[in-house]
């Protein structure tokens, strides 16, 4: 099925991020019940089995054209090189995932939410520091208000920082780290192939770092693992991760964002962090101070100003972008590649 409206295109990834957001509490709810990377391990296991079918689909409509493209066979690059980047920006992906839903067993899905955010204008920071590649103004500004607001959403008053907001920042350094990445060594190969070969390794790296915490005796549950794959809240967590957020995003990325400006795509998925923000409101009764909402805001700010940062007050004019959806980071980024 392919989207060819772009009124639905928009309404269809406002919904991915309504889905990404609600995500934070339906993942909360679950790490209460299994550890983290136990969970995580089931997650991406399912998630890479969920987009299968995907490739499979996305495989033979390759196979159509390969007369034509069979010249070039030769220039494919090798299933060793394939592997290595695949596992090495699974590596970050693991790294990201575990750090965001570690901190969030000692922080707020409204803080994890929000957050998370910050990797969009960390993206062409890790460029620069990096590659050395250009930052305009709007992007050290976007950055200047993106570590304001986490000042004032995380420390305040209390003066103190909260592990949990520290566990989540270092996992959006992570993410913006493996979008660089992505974008400088993934151009080469098949994006979907190469997304489920990282699935596949975010899932193996779990498995592993849960099976050590079980021989250091760090993993002791209350409930057996049976136990635990039972309770209504891990599966739901695990189906809805899967399927929804990673599935069925993927193929609204896909069938969407050649149908929507790249403005509009930058706005759409500064959405995520307000429906997790909401959805906590609603679910966990969960609240923020005056001056969380003004972090938050800043945060939302920053996420913005880096992607529409040479906007003219005058005539309202976009600058020309390149934001590309990122939907193994669940956010929307733009790479200079």
């Amino acid at each position: 099925m392919t989207i060819r409206n772009s009124v639905t295109a928009f309404w269809l990834l406002v919904l991915v991020n309504l889905i990404w957001g609600v995500g934070f509490v339906v993942v909360d709810d679950a790490i209460e019940v299994m550890a983290v990377n136990t969970f995580n391990a089931f997650r991406f296991g399912v998630a890479a089995l969920a987009l299968l079918p995907l490739w499979v689909i996305s495989r033979k409509k390759l196979a159509r054209n390969t007369n034509e493209h069979s010249k070039h066979e030769n220039t494919k690059p090798s299933i060793r090189s394939f592997l290595i980047t695949g596992f090495g920006l699974g590596l970050l992906l693991f790294l990201g995932f575990m750090l965001q839903t570690q901190g969030m067993l000692y922080t707020s899905v409204s803080n994890t939410g929000f957050i998370t955010g910050l990797c969009v204008p960390l993206v062409p920071m890790i460029g620069f520091f990096l590659y050395r590649t250009k930052v305009s103004l709007a992007v050290w500004l976007s950055v200047m208000l993106a570590v304001i607001g986490l000042y004032l959403l995380t420390i305040g008053d209390k003066l103190e920082f909260n592990s949990g907001d520290v566990l989540v920042a270092f996992g959006a350094l992570c993410y913006a780290a493996h979008i660089t990445m992505m974008a400088r060594f993934g151009g080469k190969f098949e994006v979907l192939a190469l997304s489920v070969v990282q699935l596949i390794a975010v899932a193996l790296y779990s498995t592993m770092a849960a099976f050590y915490e079980f021989i250091i005796n760090d993993n002791l549950a209350e409930t057996t693992l049976l136990e635990q794959l039972s309770n209504i809240n891990v599966l739901a967590a695990i189906a809805y991760s899967a399927i929804l957020a990673s599935a069925f995003a993927f193929w609204a990325q896909t069938s969407s964002q050649r149908l929507i400006e790249p403005h509009k795509i930058a706005l759409i998925f500064a959405l995520e962090p307000i429906f997790a923000h909401i959805a906590a409101a609603y679910f966990l009764d969960e609240t923020m101070g005056v001056k969380g909402w003004i972090g938050a805001s800043l945060i939302i700010a920053g996420m913005l100003f880096s992607e529409l940062g040479s906007l003219k007050l005058g005539k309202l004019t976009l600058r020309r972008t390149k934001v590309r959806i990122q939907v193994l980071d669940q956010t929307a980024v733009s790479v200079d590649e």
